[in-house]
């Protein structure tokens, strides 16, 4: 068959997903020949995992002598980071950027016995709410990349759980820290990131531009997985000087902050979960 005959406006991302239908590669067959190639003991990451796309905490943590690498992590792309902070372990993958890498990360993290993942990304500002850098709690972002599509069918926007979002709202009062909640656009293509894109995005009461959390929103809505995105907006996509700055140690001290309340707020011990994906 010619491919050039399909009916005008069709794509194969948007067809031929069969949402209901379980996959044939799965995370957990991955892990285990990768724990089996690397001779890597039995056991269980972190119950509280976190993306750390930038890499910053993940460097804080090592460089302090404060993180460790797992040693059940059966990851063959990244290495995990345990560290610990007001009595709670987490387990950080850093430098997953992108939102097809987040989810490959998140699905293998879930396979590895993580009940609550907090992603924490560097952001662009789309609506001037104020001085950078601070924090947005993401409720819903808008889908302009590959992977949600694959989680979900056809929509606009990926939604957090609001379980989730109104729990850790109520935990990061008291931190100190300017936290906002709101959408996001996650694009797969920064540098395409154009005039009219931008004002679009405003139009729809975007306020900031991120690479992952419309992923892991539709991952984690249509696997029953609790996930929650903050964007850390840093910079006005580097049209001025001395954008991206993060704070003290690259922004690992606010973010470790915001990590132990958001923690503490949506206690996955408190929660029950039932996977739908597999």
């Amino acid at each position: 068959m010619d491919d050039r005959a399909d009916a005008p406006g069709s794509t194969p991302l948007l067809t031929d997903k069969h949402y209901e239908a379980p996959s044939v590669f799965r995370a957990e067959n991955l892990l285990r020949e990768a724990r089996r190639q690397k001779n890597l003991p039995e056991g269980a990451v972190p119950a509280i995992c976190v993306l750390d796309p930038d890499g910053d905490l993940v460097r804080h943590l090592l460089a302090s002598g404060v993180g460790r690498k797992s040693a059940v992590w059966g990851c063959y792309h990244t290495d995990m980071v345990e560290f610990e902070a007001d009595g709670i372990t987490f387990g950080v993958v850093g430098c997953a950027v992108g939102a097809s890498f987040a989810v490959l990360i998140a699905e293998q993290m879930f396979a590895s016995g993580c009940r609550l993942l907090i992603s924490i990304t560097s952001s662009g500002q789309i609506a001037d709410v104020g001085p950078t850098p601070y924090f947005i709690l993401i409720d819903r972002a808008l889908r302009d990349e590959g992977t949600s599509h694959h989680y979900l069918p056809p929509a606009p926007f990926a939604f957090a759980s609001a379980d989730l979002v109104e729990a850790a709202r109520g935990g990061l009062g008291q931190t100190g820290l300017r936290v906002i909640t709101g959408a996001t656009w996650t694009t797969d293509a920064p540098y395409r990131e154009t005039e009219a894109a931008i004002a679009a995005a405003r139009g729809r009461g975007i306020l900031a531009v991120e690479m992952e959390a419309a992923a892991l929103y539709a991952f984690a809505t249509a696997c029953g997985r609790p996930v929650l995105c903050f964007a850390h907006v840093t910079n006005q996509m580097a049209q001025t000087e001395g954008d991206f700055e993060k704070g003290e140690a690259g922004g690992a001290h606010d973010a470790i902050r915001l990590l132990v309340a958001a923690a503490r707020a949506c206690n996955p011990a408190e929660r029950s979960h039932q996977p739908r994906c597999g």
